[in-house]
């Protein structure tokens, strides 16, 4: 299983992009993303660089069921995990099935994440390959 990140929005508070899980001969799922700003891949405050990794499935206390991006350089604990603000990520990737202001403060959010994080690791039990352009 195979997974791009396409990043296109961007501020000084977040990044806005959109994930498809993937194979050789189908697209099984696609969703929003919302992570930090590029700050030079500094810990708590930054999106992690463009590049390959692995994400393997993770469970947490915190987090419950949810993935973790492998092999960053400099960084870890990395994950993809439920949430909706650009206040909730430092430094992880949250996911949603679209991008709203939820909360008026004239920043996107994203929506009905704890469904969509369900959704990945239905599609993506064993997690995937993962591609940030």
């Amino acid at each position: 299983m195979k997974a791009i990140l396409k990043r296109w929005g961007y501020s000084e508070k977040e990044t806005l992009g959109v994930l498809t899980i993937y194979d050789d001969k189908k697209v099984y799922f696609s969703c929003c993303t919302l992570e930090l700003p590029y700050l030079s891949n500094q810990k708590n405050i930054s999106c992690i660089p463009k590049g390959l990794y692995k994400v393997v499935p993770r469970k947490s206390p915190k987090y419950g069921k949810h993935l973790h991006v492998t092999n960053v350089p400099n960084r870890k604990w990395i994950l993809f995990h439920k949430g909706n603000y650009h206040f909730q990520i430092r430094g992880c990737i949250l996911v949603g099935d679209s991008h709203t202001d939820i909360n008026n403060d004239q920043l996107k959010d994203v929506t009905n994440s704890k469904k969509t994080m369900k959704n990945i690791l239905k599609v993506a039990p064993n997690g995937f390959e993962l591609e940030i352009l």
